[in-house]
């Protein structure tokens, strides 16, 4: 039977650029670091999306693992060479309805700002 999945938008909140490789290289560090190598397999962690110039990205993982990635990015403190925090913006079933929802909250954070 095939893995249900589930897709995440992460933001990377950093002073620097970070480029798609060393986004995952630290989640993949942070996963191995508090869950080991067996656990971290089990997410299937993969990168859908990363925009480097809004530092917004759509990973995939494992619906039974979703609340591992949570935790792994939280603790991300260190993206590449710079000091860095991962946030999970939220969590759907299928790409379409996770694109609205990236829409969405953007525009709350706009109206929150202005």
């Amino acid at each position: 039977m095939r893995e249900k999945r589930r897709y995440l938008a992460i933001k990377v909140d950093s002073d620097e650029s970070p480029s798609q490789r060393e986004v995952m290289d630290a989640l993949w560090g942070s996963l191995i670091k508090l869950f080991g190598e067996y656990g971290a397999s089990r997410t299937g962690l993969a990168l859908i999306n990363y925009d480097s110039e809004s530092r917004i990205g759509i990973i995939r993982a494992v619906h039974t693992e979703v609340e591992k990635i949570r935790a792994a990015a939280a603790a991300t403190t260190k993206v590449g060479a710079a000091a860095a925090s991962i946030h999970v913006i939220c969590v759907s079933g299928t790409l379409r309805a996770l694109r609205e929802k990236i829409v969405k909250a953007s525009k709350s954070l706009l109206s929150m700002s202005a």
